[in-house]
């Protein structure tokens, strides 16, 4: 495994981290998730990230449930939460959003779920448009102190938002935010390439990212249609399909499929080859993997081996299909 730092912090985590979007508390069930938990620990992953928006709650629980079985030293791994989105399926106002209390609320709540005394890392999902940036830092800052949280940062927020928080903490010598979790992948590459460029060296954050196959399309899978037991064939997240596909202007698919056709040319699976594409950008601390199978995760992880080993004269025409 490699390391890397969390921006300019010094925390090390595992460039390669395990996520429970989707599948924990949904398609996963508690002897997988324990397979899969013990795979990453095994091969050096260190960051687990998950929300309390995943699966209302239960992604949480169940990572917390699995970890505490395997006796992972506390010391040893780094697991985050976020907030925003609330942990039930019709949230109240003071369930959802970026408010003092829902912060506080929902920071308490992921300690229980996932076992812990606190946060190695603690992310504001989205921006409130309801709730003033200010109140949100001052609600993470008392966190930090109180030792509930080591690390605050956001997730999807836009350059000006970001930078309107690091100017709250700087006025009142609060912490200030030290990552963004951005979608980042071969077929989105905008906001971590272009908008966030000017964040890594003024700020010194880093980017744990996720969907680094854009939620499986740059495995191929999807090159002939729809499979049956595939994640967007599951109509309990069909929104998914959408954003997953694109619009027919954007060429997601057509892209993907040349894609796959150069990852067969180098004689390497594409979902690795993906992953190491995104391990290739110097601002990424981690790239976020999730998986269903142990199979499944142990190929991901190859993608640091293909990012030791493939030549620059790969990576360039790489760089052609995504553009």
């Amino acid at each position: 495994m490699q390391y890397r730092r969390l921006g300019s912090s010094g925390l090390q985590l595992s460039a390669l981290s395990f996520g429970a979007w989707v599948t924990f508390g949904g398609q996963v069930g508690r002897t997988t998730a324990r397979e899969l938990i013990a795979a990453a620990w095994d091969n050096g992953i260190n960051f687990f990230d998950n929300a309390e928006g995943y699966g209302h709650g239960a992604a949480e629980s169940l990572m917390g449930d699995v970890i505490a079985d395997l006796r992972l030293p506390r010391d040893g791994y780094c697991v985050s939460s976020k907030v925003f989105f609330g942990a039930t399926e019709e949230p109240r106002p003071t369930q959802r959003g970026l408010s003092r209390k829902h912060v506080t609320d929902a920071c308490h709540a992921a300690l229980r779920r996932l076992r812990v005394d606190y946060l190695d890392l603690y992310y504001c999902h989205r921006p409130d448009p309801d709730t003033p940036v200010e109140e949100t830092v001052w609600a993470m800052d008392a966190l930090v102190r109180q030792g509930k949280v080591l690390y605050w940062g956001t997730s999807e927020w836009s350059v000006g938002q970001i930078r309107e928080a690091h100017k709250v903490a700087r006025q009142n010598h609060l912490v200030a935010p030290t990552m963004e979790q951005p979608q980042y992948n071969l077929l989105h590459r905008e906001r971590v390439e272009l908008e966030y460029a000017p964040l890594y060296a003024e700020y010194g954050m880093g980017a744990t990212v996720w969907s680094p196959l854009a939620s499986g399309l740059l495995t191929g899978k999807y090159n002939d249609g729809i499979p049956e037991h595939s994640r967007l064939a599951d109509p309990s997240i069909g929104w998914l399909r959408g954003m997953v596909i694109g619009d027919p202007e954007q060429r997601r698919l057509e892209r993907a499929r040349e894609f796959t056709a150069l990852a067969g040319e180098f004689g390497v699976a594409p979902a690795p080859l993906a992953i190491a594409w995104c391990l290739r950008n110097p601002h990424v601390s981690s790239v976020i993997l999730g998986a269903t199978r142990v199979d499944q995760l142990l190929q991901n992880l190859q993608a640091l081996d293909i990012l030791e080993t493939l030549e620059e004269a790969c990576w360039h025409k790489v760089r052609v299909v995504a553009s």
